[in-house]
C-alpha cells in the first residue's frame, strides 16, 4: 500500500514509524502553549490518524522540557478583539461559538479511532490537562507536575477536564484539583490513575511507551477501534445501553478476517499479522 502523506503543520510535527504515529506538539520555547494554530493542527494531526489506515496507534507528546503550558498568552489576550460586538447579546453568542470550536478540537481525540497514548514530562497544565484528558492512555516521567490551573486565572475550566477527569481519578480528586490549582506531581498522578505509570526520566518514559505503542499496534486493528468506541460510548450512558451497543458492533464487525487470522495463528502458535 502506498505510503501515506503526511500533512505540513507548522506547530505540530507528525511522523509515522511500523505503524505508529508519532504526534508531538513543537513550540519548545513556549512550553508547547497551545496558540491559535496549534488547536487547529490537533484536530488535523487526529484526523489525519483516523483516516490513514496505516496509523494504528499515536503516541503524543512534547518537544522541550514540558509537554504543554497550556493555552497560549498571546492567543488567550486577542480573544476579547474576536468577540468584540456592540450587542452583548450577540457578543456572549461568539464567546459560546468560540468555546464549542476550541471545545472540538479536543474532542478530535476521542473522534480518533486509534489508541492514543500521551506520554508527557514536565509541565501539563490547563489546556494540557484537558488534552491527555481525552488520551486513551497516559505515562509520565517522576519530573512531570498536572495542574487544573484555570482557578488561578478566574475561569471555570471549560475543555474537558472537569467532565473527563471524574472518570479517571473520581469526583472527589477532580474537585481538589479544580478547586485548588495545585501541581499534583508524576508519583501521585500515578498513584490516583491519573497516570498508569511513573517512569524515572525521560528515556525510560520514552522506550516504555514506544513498547507499548508497538504492542497495540500488533493487535488487529478493527478489534481496537471497535474497543474505543465502545469503551467511549459505555462511559456516556448506562451499562444496558452499552452492552446494547457492544452486541450491535459485534454483530456486525465481529466476523472478519482478523478473527479468522487470529484463531489460525493461535492454533498453530505463531503471531498474528493483520492488515491495516
Amino acid at each position: 500500500m502506498q505510503a501515506p502523506s503526511l500533512p505540513k503543520l507548522s506547530t505540530i510535527d507528525i511522523k509515522l514509524e511500523s505503524h505508529v504515529a508519532l504526534i508531538t506538539l513543537n513550540r519548545p520555547d513556549k512550553s508547547n502553549a497551545m496558540n491559535d494554530a496549534m488547536w487547529e493542527e490537533l484536530r488535523t494531526a487526529f484526523e489525519w490518524v483516523d483516516r490513514t489506515p496505516q496509523a494504528r496507534v499515536v503516541v503524543l507528546g512534547g518537544n522541550g522540557q514540558n509537554f504543554c503550558g497550556g493555552i497560549d498568552l498571546a492567543m488567550a489576550m486577542s480573544l476579547q478583539g474576536k468577540i468584540k460586538d456592540d450587542c452583548v447579546g450577540r457578543q456572549n453568542e461568539k464567546i459560546h461559538e468560540l468555546v464549542l470550536h476550541l471545545q472540538s478540537c479536543l474532542n478530535s481525540l476521542e473522534r480518533c479511532r486509534k489508541p492514543i497514548i500521551a506520554a508527557v514530562q514536565g509541565a501539563c497544565v490547563g489546556a494540557g490537562l484537558d488534552l491527555i484528558s481525552a488520551a486513551d492512555l497516559r505515562y509520565c516521567c517522576e519530573n512531570a507536575y498536572f495542574s487544573v490551573k484555570e482557578i488561578d486565572l478566574g475561569i471555570v475550566a471549560d475543555m474537558g477536564s472537569l467532565q473527563r477527569l471524574p472518570h479517571l481519578i473520581g469526583d472527589g480528586r477532580t474537585r481538589e484539583m479544580a478547586f485548588t490549582g495545585r501541581n499534583v506531581p508524576g508519583d501521585e498522578a500515578e498513584r490516583m490513575g491519573l497516570v498508569s505509570r511513573c517512569y524515572p526520566n525521560m528515556d525510560t518514559l520514552l522506550m516504555g511507551v514506544m513498547e507499548i505503542a508497538d504492542g497495540i499496534a500488533s493487535k488487529s486493528p478493527l478489534t481496537m477501534r471497535g474497543i474505543k468506541q465502545v469503551i467511549n460510548y459505555s462511559r456516556d450512558h448506562s451499562v444496558a445501553d452499552g452492552l446494547q451497543y457492544v452486541a450491535a458492533w459485534n454483530a456486525g464487525m465481529l466476523i472478519s478476517k482478523d478473527l479468522e487470522t487470529a484463531a489460525i495463528c493461535t492454533l498453530m502458535k505463531e503471531p498474528p499479522v493483520f492488515r491495516d
